[in-house]
């Protein structure tokens, strides 16, 4: 079982910036690649970035421009900065991670963002 602690959610006014963390523990293998997905209220979750462990990134489109990932000094943790957010980026935001040898994938608890005026 993959443990994910997650920080960096809060409350920002559109425009504003936040910086989500995530930190992976226990029983990882060798990671593919890391990242966030994020599931609106009446929405499905939907992959936002992600790294691999090549360091490629993708971006939803929705979001190109102004989220950037990437790798943290920590072990098997991801940064995402958020920059110039809007209202429909709120969403709760799940830490996610691939791993290779057919290891199923795993998201975190999820941590709130909610960008409202």
């Amino acid at each position: 079982q993959v443990h994910f602690v997650e920080s960096g959610g809060g409350l920002v006014q559109p425009g504003g910036s936040l910086r989500l963390s995530c930190a992976a523990s226990g029983s990882i293998i060798s990671i593919h690649a890391m990242g966030w997905y994020r599931q609106a209220p009446g929405a499905q979750r939907e992959l936002v970035a992600l790294i691999t462990s090549g360091g490629t990134t993708t971006y939803a489109d929705s979001v190109k421009g102004r989220f950037t990932i990437s790798r943290e000094n920590a072990k098997n943790a991801v940064a995402l900065q958020m920059n110039s957010l809007k209202t429909k980026d709120t969403a709760v935001y799940f830490c996610y991670i691939d791993q290779r040898f057919g290891v199923p994938r795993s998201w975190g608890q999820g941590t709130q963002v909610t960008v409202s005026s």
